[in-house]
């Protein structure tokens, strides 16, 4: 009885229909080396996607870390340059019919010259004297505001205009000392900060209170102030006399007194 032959019939022999199924089972073989470049290319596509991703993902952040940023920023209270009393309030004497007055007292607290600046919202009836200056590092000022008391009437919606009257006072950061110019805070807008918004409170004059007083003394001093800048700067150099002789004033006393000296020896002859 014949024994079947395990082995392969060989390429060279006669069995050309198994070198043909051989030739079938190893071409998905030979064909996986041709999809190579394939798959690279699909794995660098998916690499530069990727990468694009990540940059989307880092501009989202960042974009968003600036705006979380700038949130911390707004809500970081503005550091003060100027100190205000009152802090928050103009006292007004309650005269109706007439204009009245009120007095802040305005220091640069910082270590730079600092400009301020005046804002209501009923600038037809009041007016600040002055409207704006520039202060010195510790430099102080007493500003007078001018309001005119409108007559009491019984319209709700005039009363409520009436108590929503207003002042502003903005500040400034400038380079040394200057002229005060109202264009300042116009060409720097970005800089200028906020200092204070003043609320208008009446004083009854006929009941005497610690407010009406203060505001009795800074108004004072603010008028003494004002009387002193009209002055003329008072002359503390040397005289000259004549073609140009500079004559101190130690000998020109000297001088009056041997004038009396010799009046004096001549009437005693």
């Amino acid at each position: 009885m014949p024994i079947a032959d395990d082995k392969p019939p060989s390429d060279g022999g006669g069995g050309g229909g198994g070198s043909k199924v051989w030739g079938l089972l190893k071409l998905p073989f030979r064909s996986t080396g041709n999809n190579t470049p394939h798959t690279t290319t699909l794995s660098s596509s998916y690499q530069i996607e990727g990468s694009n991703a990540h940059r989307k993902t880092e501009n989202r952040s960042s974009s968003s870390g600036s705006s979380v940023s700038s949130v911390a920023r707004s809500l970081i209270p503005t550091r003060r340059r100027l100190r205000l009393d009152p802090r928050n309030k103009l006292y007004f004497p309650y005269e109706p019919g007439k204009q009245v007055q009120s007095a802040i007292k305005i220091k640069n607290t910082s270590k730079s010259h600092v400009a301020f600046k005046f804002q209501t919202t009923a600038p037809k009836s009041c007016f600040m004297r002055p409207p704006g200056a520039i202060l010195a590092p510790g430099e102080s000022i007493i500003a007078t505001v001018f309001k005119f008391v409108e007559a009491p009437d019984n319209n709700e919606k005039a009363m409520d205009r009436k108590r929503k009257v207003k002042f502003k006072i903005m500040s400034l950061k400038v380079k040394g000392v200057m002229d005060y110019v109202p264009e300042l805070f116009d060409e720097q807008k970005d800089l200028v900060a906020v200092e204070q918004i003043l609320q208008v409170v009446f004083l009854d004059v006929a009941r005497p209170s610690p407010a009406l007083e203060k505001l009795k003394r800074q108004l004072a001093e603010a008028e003494a102030a004002l009387e002193t800048r009209k002055k003329p700067p008072e002359d503390t150099g040397p005289k000259i006399v004549g073609d140009g002789l500079v004559i101190d004033e130690w000998k020109e006393r000297r001088e009056r007194y041997l004038a009396r000296q010799q009046v004096e020896g001549e009437d005693s002859l």
